[in-house]
């Protein structure tokens, strides 16, 4: 809904609004830093973690390659402690397999929860 000509601010899965991820890596299905997402994301960007070693290679053994640097998408490859924006369902396959890395719950984009529960993510959310 657009009131007095903007846009409506982001929410995160606690209702607030959303903060950014990260900007070192540059994260984000927009590149903008920020877990949002839209009718273009078919992946669900919205939950933004924090990598761990575990948990990039059991991407990596799922064909998704995040550690390689892939200069030409501007993708620098990430690291043990790089923030993300991860698919919310490839988080939700990584904790059914007991790789599911940390989140940042105020930079995890409401619409997560239509994958994951709000008490799986707390779970796993990194204290302020």
């Amino acid at each position: 809904m657009i009131t007095n000509g903007h846009l409506p601010k982001p929410k995160n899965v606690l209702g607030g609004e959303l903060k950014r991820c990260c900007l070192k890596p540059l994260t984000g299905f927009y590149r903008d830093g920020f877990c949002r997402t839209g009718p273009d994301d078919i992946g669900s960007h919205t939950i933004c973690a924090v990598m761990t070693d575990e948990f990039l290679e059991f991407t990596l053994s799922r064909g998704n390659d995040l550690i390689t640097p892939r200069p030409e998408f501007n993708f620098p490859g990430l690291k043990a402690g790089d923030k993300w924006c991860l698919c919310a369902l490839r988080w939700r396959e990584a904790l059914e397999a007991g790789v599911a890395p940390p989140v940042i719950l105020q930079a995890c984009h409401e619409s997560a929860l239509k994958f994951v529960s709000l008490e799986d993510l707390r779970k796993y959310a990194l204290k302020d």
